[in-house]
Order: C-alpha cells, then sequence, then structure tokens
C-alpha cells in the first residue's frame, strides 16, 4: 500500500478527504443521511451557514455524483436534495466520524458517549 499519487492517479484517501472536506459538507451529508431535505430544511439544520455557502457546497457535492437535485414543477418551484448510490456510500464515513467524535473528541473527562448510528433506506 502506498500513499504517494501520480499523475494519473490520485491517492483514493486524499480524493475521499477532497470530497467530504470542509465543516459544512460533512453536516450536509449527515442530514441527507436521514433522507431527502429541501435547502430550507438544510439551512435550518446547519445553524451558522450562509445560503451563498449551502449553496456552494451543494452544488460541489452535485457535480461529484454525492447528490441529486430534483425540481418540482410547482410556483414557487420546490428544489429538493437527496443522496445518491454514491454519497450513501459516504454516510459508513459519518458515522464513524461521528463515534470517534462522541469517543474521543466531545466526550467528557474522556467518558464514551454511545454511538448513534444512521440507517440508511
Amino acid at each position: 500500500m502506498t500513499s504517494s499519487t501520480t499523475d494519473d492517479h490520485e491517492c483514493p484517501v486524499l480524493a475521499t478527504a477532497r470530497i467530504v472536506s470542509g465543516k459544512w459538507t460533512l453536516l450536509v451529508l449527515r442530514d441527507l443521511a436521514y433522507g431527502t431535505r429541501r435547502f430550507s430544511e438544510l439551512q435550518r439544520s446547519l445553524a451558522g451557514i450562509s445560503p451563498r455557502t449551502l449553496s456552494q457546497r451543494l452544488r460541489a457535492l452535485e457535480e461529484e455524483g454525492v447528490i441529486v437535485r430534483r425540481v418540482h414543477a410547482e410556483m414557487p418551484p420546490r428544489v429538493d436534495y437527496r443522496l445518491t448510490a454514491k454519497g450513501r456510500d459516504l454516510v459508513p464515513i459519518v458515522d464513524a466520524m461521528r463515534e470517534y467524535g462522541a469517543r474521543w473528541v466531545a466526550g467528557e473527562n474522556g467518558r464514551e458517549a454511545a454511538p448513534m448510528r444512521v440507517a440508511v433506506g
């Protein structure tokens, strides 16, 4: 196993990190792991994110093929977002990060917190 890259191939770990990098991106994935969400639902859940930043994160995830954006033919138009198969495969990574954080970072006095699993259907 090697951690080096060539011009033709990016290290799989770095490629994955590039997709999920950033605080907001991981939190968007966390929220979409529970199912389809509208922009306003994501914005409410991600307290402190600006609409511009949320739009940028959603657009980047869509370009990566991690989420799909669906526009409903209504007035006013309704848009929602959901994970693709590629995105659902990232959920165990987000779960592992949640478990790690609960156990080693967010726990008080070194106590371990019970992990919370996200069921993907």
